[in-house]
């Protein structure tokens, strides 16, 4: 009997989960249950944070009791075993901050490459914020002070991702003024929201809280459409 393929999936939040809700994330419930696990093992990646240690004991106040937790820290002296660590998890979070800062660290040290070879695997990849861009072609960031376009992204997931699209103001008229001048189309969430892929699909648009949504966002002649996708209000 044939093995079943492996189930790709990503769950991009626009923003909330633990660092914000420390009562208990539904959004991170939701990751946790579709590992179908008891106890999962996670690893947490704060490298856009510069590896803030206040941000990581955050993440362990939040799974410690519910889940196998893990973190990796990439400045200083990295560990050894990178690959094998990430490899051997139900999910890796990655979480907020300077995305174009972690995307170059991540690259000096192959975990870009490391990352997608968990994903293959069938590792859920997740984060928030710097962790919901990272996992796209493109994206809005403010690593470089305003809000710009970053082109560099991991490419697990075609287009462009714009996290936090209800949280700051100038998040949304930024995204649509890329997508107008040509930037690839692609989705938006509001924080509270998250997009749950299955490889290239987008199967779910879940939120923890009732005003928050997902977006579909792309530009039709002049003009940019902004699709409000279906969203399932978890418990």
């Amino acid at each position: 009997m044939s093995a079943s393929p492996v189930r790709k999936q990503i769950v991009a939040m626009g923003g909330g989960s633990f660092s914000v809700e420390p009562e208990g994330s539904a959004l991170d419930a939701y990751v946790l249950g579709l590992t179908g696990k008891p106890r999962p093992k996670i690893c947490f990646v704060p490298t856009a944070s510069g590896d803030s240690p206040e941000y990581t004991t955050k993440f362990y106040d939040a799974f410690a009791r519910r889940a196998e937790a893990t973190h990796l820290h990439l400045f200083g002296r990295p560990r050894t075993d990178i690959a094998g660590l990430l490899a051997s998890q139900d999910i890796i979070y990655v979480g907020g901050g300077n995305t174009a800062n972690m995307l170059a660290v991540w690259r000096v040290h192959g975990v870009d490459r490391m990352m997608r070879d968990a994903w293959e695997r069938g590792v859920i990849l997740t984060g928030v914020s710097a962790g919901m861009i990272c996992w796209f072609e493109c994206g809005v960031t403010d690593s470089f002070g305003p809000l710009a376009a970053l082109r560099d992204g991991l490419g697990l997931l075609s287009g462009s991702g714009c996290p936090h699209y209800d949280g700051e103001k100038d998040r949304r008229p930024t995204y649509q003024r890329l997508v107008r001048g040509g930037f690839p189309a692609g989705y938006a969430a509001d924080d509270g929201a998250a997009l749950h892929f299955v490889g290239a699909d987008l199967v779910a648009c879940v939120a923890s809280r009732p005003t928050a949504g997902g977006y579909r966002v792309r530009a039709e002649s002049e003009a940019v459409t902004e699709t409000p996708l279906s969203v399932r209000l978890l418990d």
